[in-house]
């Protein structure tokens, strides 16, 4: 059994629908099931473009990285997620932070999540499932991550 961690974010339609149907899907395939706050936040990378609410779930699976990824593909889809451009709206993204302490790096398939330090709508509501997990690659806890963004974006 393994510790999975994704990240849920939606900025197009009905976005608190679009996340609860994530949440359903998810839990296919997960037990010990944990969410985090709903949060309102920004768009970080393209900033033309609608805000997001943004959730972090953790659990526990027997389902591999590579299954975890077509699962979460499919799952996108029968919410009705369209193709549009790299970080731009969308109606459900489901990424995967991390899984256990394993760490991935294939063309279809990166974890941990390469971006995780850089995103405080990731932080915040890991921090309040998770505030003590290491990363695997950087040896720093989720808070230690947080604080550092902080003081970063306080300057």
């Amino acid at each position: 059994m393994a510790t999975v961690i994704f990240s849920l974010g939606s900025n197009i339609g009905d976005r608190e629908h679009h996340l609860e149907q994530a949440r359903a899907g998810l839990q296919d395939f997960m037990t010990d099931f944990k969410v985090s706050r709903v949060i309102e936040t920004a768009p970080q990378y393209v900033t033309d473009q609608p805000v997001f609410l943004n959730q972090v779930v953790v659990g526990n699976t027997y389902v591999a990285p590579t299954e975890i990824v077509a699962l979460t593909k499919s799952l996108q889809q029968q919410i009705g997620r369209t193709k549009t451009y790299q970080n731009g709206p969308r109606e459900i993204d489901i990424d995967i932070l991390y899984y256990d302490d394993f760490v991935i790096n294939t063309a279809d398939l990166v974890i941990p999540h390469p971006r995780i330090a850089e995103r405080l709508f990731v932080l915040e509501p890991l921090c309040e499932l998770a505030p003590d997990w290491v990363c695997p690659v950087t040896r720093k806890s989720v808070q230690v991550m947080l604080d550092e963004l902080v003081r970063q974006e306080n300057g």
